[in-house]
């Protein structure tokens, strides 16, 4: 059986949206992952994979790569995915690239360094085979729900009805939806305009921190109780409560005063960038 496209990190957000609008245009996905989906009524074919393991894998003949999994991991496996017939190559990574290499956080530092490293093997692969690539870089993700950005956010303030900030909040962010940044990759899949080229992904609305998080306040149908603090005092603040902040660093307040800006007009050009402004919609707490 030949698959036209293959998703890899399709259990994940943007994966999995990116299956629901191959499905909707007509193709039947084949989907890996390391954690496959269960009983999923849709017409997807699953398979359960690790691409830092490309000899387990048993894939058909495959054309189109849509990856949101790590570029490090999709390195790993080029060759064998140049074998099946891979001529089309759309990787996510993430606009941090830009915004973080430098960041004071060490994890998050050498995190960005493989990312970037990876980003960069998988364009040089390419290259020397001659497959058509594209790198997107989102800004900051959002799926109600789903993400782990606004989403946390979403669940502090609806249990404490209240959000401290490191000072007034004034970055300017851009937050994307994990559905438009789908519809982005099957946009960029189809346009050669879009060959061998990185786009940063940004959402249309350019806001700062502050209203970003007062957004999330009126989609839960609450009033907004956002406190600023003297950066010291809220990282005095984080350090006491972030045991209940997986995945969170003292270095996030800093960055509430940084803006993180990306021009959209170059992918709006190649291939019709065109997501939702930020109006998150999360039930009333």
């Amino acid at each position: 059986m030949k698959m036209q496209s293959i998703v890899i990190g399709a259990s994940g957000g943007v994966g999995g949206h990116i299956l629901d609008q191959l499905l909707v245009s007509g193709e039947r996905p084949l989907a890996l992952s390391r954690s496959p989906i269960a009983n999923d009524p849709r017409d997807v074919h699953w398979i359960r994979g690790d691409l830092t393991d490309p000899a387990s894998l048993n894939l058909p003949e495959i054309s189109t790569v849509y990856c949101t999994a790590h570029a490090g991991s999709l390195a790993r496996s080029l060759s064998y995915l140049a074998e099946r017939g891979m001529r089309r190559v759309v990787l996510f990574t993430s606009s941090s690239i830009m915004t973080k290499l430098n960041s004071e956080v060490g994890y998050e530092r050498e995190g960005l360094q493989r990312l970037a490293a990876g980003e960069g093997e998988v364009i040089a692969f390419c290259n020397e085979r001659g497959i058509a690539w594209t790198v997107l870089r989102p800004t900051m993700i959002y799926d109600e729900g789903r993400d782990v950005n606004i989403s946390r956010l979403a669940r502090l303030i609806a249990k404490y009805g209240v959000l401290p900030l490191a000072g007034w909040g004034n970055g300017q962010r851009q937050p994307v939806h994990a559905a438009d940044l789908a519809g982005g990759a099957l946009q960029a899949a189809r346009s050669e305009a879009a060959h061998n080229k990185i786009y940063v992904l940004p959402g249309p609305d350019q806001i700062s921190y502050r209203e970003m998080v007062g957004r999330i306040f009126d989609s839960l149908g609450k009033p907004r109780r956002i406190i600023p603090l003297p950066p010291f005092l809220w990282r005095m603040a984080f350090f006491l409560m972030r045991r209940w902040l997986p995945n969170a660093n003292a270095a996030m307040g800093t960055r509430m005063s940084k803006d993180m800006v990306f021009d959209a007009s170059p992918a709006r050009q190649d291939f019709g960038w065109s997501p939702r402004g930020f109006r998150p919609r999360f039930p009333p707490a």
